[in-house]
């Protein structure tokens, strides 16, 4: 399943992800968009985002999750246009984090370099558990944060044209397909052969008169390169 938190309207790019694109046939139900329009700020944003991912955990049961954080979402980024702060950007990797689930966090987009710098390095003491000082200390690259070098940023100015019945419509369409879906289907699980097994092969014991196919010959060549045991190890002559 993925779930996506954009702009949406306005001719602007790639110009998909309405929250009726719901994806397709085995697939139908398991894209979930949520469409935003400008100037969003921390409160609406991460009240929409927790009762959502809250429904999705819930509904779907996810093994994993992969969470990317698009810092193109906070406030003053030159793409962008919402006003997110980067607490309030950091509020969601704290409500995903609290499922307590296995979790792999990845940048994303992001056009102010200075403050995507600002929003991963918040983002990476909340999933560490610890709290940063506002101030950045000296370093080589401190005067991309000149003149107040700190962590922190304002929120922006933008008109916010999220309205409570706008972001009611978007949470009650989105929940309602949810509630389309069954939970994640159990799959069987089934010991696979690891691709590096190689059975043992006796030359002594091979048929000349029998042909061998093509897959079994690949796989008795010995790469140059490769490292062995015994006589055939290029590096047992090398010092250690």
């Amino acid at each position: 399943m993925t779930v996506s938190f954009h702009k949406f309207g306005d001719m602007f790019f790639p110009g998909t992800g309405d929250v009726k694109d719901i994806g397709e046939r085995e697939g139908k139900y398991y894209a979930i968009n949520v469409p935003l329009k400008d100037g969003i700020d921390d409160t609406s944003f991460t009240r929409l985002f927790k009762i959502i991912i809250s429904k999705v955990v819930e509904m779907y049961r996810p093994g994993a999750i992969v969470l990317q954080c698009g810092a193109d979402s906070l406030a003053g980024d030159r793409l962008g246009c919402f006003n997110l702060s980067i607490d309030g950007h950091a509020e969601c990797v704290k409500i995903v984090k609290k499922f307590n689930l296995p979790l792999l966090v990845t940048g994303g987009g992001g056009y102010t370099k200075e403050n995507v710098a600002r929003c991963w390095t918040v983002e990476t003491g909340v999933l560490l558990d610890t709290e940063l000082p506002n101030e950045i200390p000296e370093n080589e690259y401190i005067k991309y944060f000149a003149p107040d070098c700190l962590l922190n940023i304002p929120n922006g100015h933008i008109e916010n044209l999220n309205s409570k019945s706008y972001l009611s419509t978007i949470k009650m369409q989105v929940l309602e397909n949810l509630r389309s879906i069954q939970h994640a289907p159990g799959v069987q699980m089934q010991e696979v052969p690891p691709d590096f097994y190689i059975p043992d092969f006796d030359e002594d014991e091979h048929n000349p008169d029998e042909r061998m196919d093509q897959h079994t010959q690949d796989k008795q060549i010995q790469r140059d390169d490769e490292y062995y045991d015994g006589d055939n190890d290029n590096d047992h002559n090398m010092d250690m």
